[in-house]
């Protein structure tokens, strides 16, 4: 999301009102959309998303979510609208603060964990150095998708999203 707020000539600033979050306005061929990062801990981004919808008037229909999750490929990018949290504790948040799954989603692949490891020290820990090209890509084309997302909506946001990943 940052690359995209960089691409956007953007800088997040302390959200209003006490909003737990940065945020920042941004206009893409005359789409207005608020870009937000919260300041939360993870798990409980809820508490940023729910203040923000409120303030801005977001309808969920426009509201993307980008996380990263361990079902998805590395480095692929998925689309989806509607959706349970799949054990994402930060989508749980979301979804219980706004009483709704009714929101899309942007997940980014990072590969399921080796062996045994705990998902949640894996998601946690820095990329290896091999992989840091590829997910670089990956980041590259989610500013893509977020920028799709916003100027023509979420279908063909996710129709987009798949042929990226061919």
């Amino acid at each position: 999301m940052l690359r995209f707020v960089d691409d956007a000539s953007a800088a997040l600033k302390r959200a209003p009102q006490g909003i737990r979050a940065e945020a920042t306005d941004v206009n893409i061929d005359g789409h207005r959309a608020v870009v937000a990062l919260p300041t939360t801990f993870m798990n409980e981004s809820g508490q940023a998303v729910q203040p923000l919808v409120r303030y801005y008037g977001i309808p969920l229909s426009e509201m993307l979510v980008v996380h990263d999750d361990i079902d998805v490929p590395f480095g692929k990018l998925k689309m989806q609208w509607a959706r349970g949290d799949g054990g994402n504790n930060g989508v749980r948040s979301v979804t219980g603060v706004v009483k709704s799954p009714d929101f899309w989603r942007l997940k980014i692949g990072v590969g399921r964990p080796p062996g045994r490891m705990d998902p949640a020290d894996f998601v946690l820990r820095r990329f290896k150095r091999a992989e840091r090209p590829d997910i670089a890509v990956s980041v590259y084309r989610a500013a893509e998708v977020i920028e799709r997302f916003i100027v023509e909506g979420g279908e063909e946001t996710r129709q987009f999203t798949g042929e990226l990943n061919n």
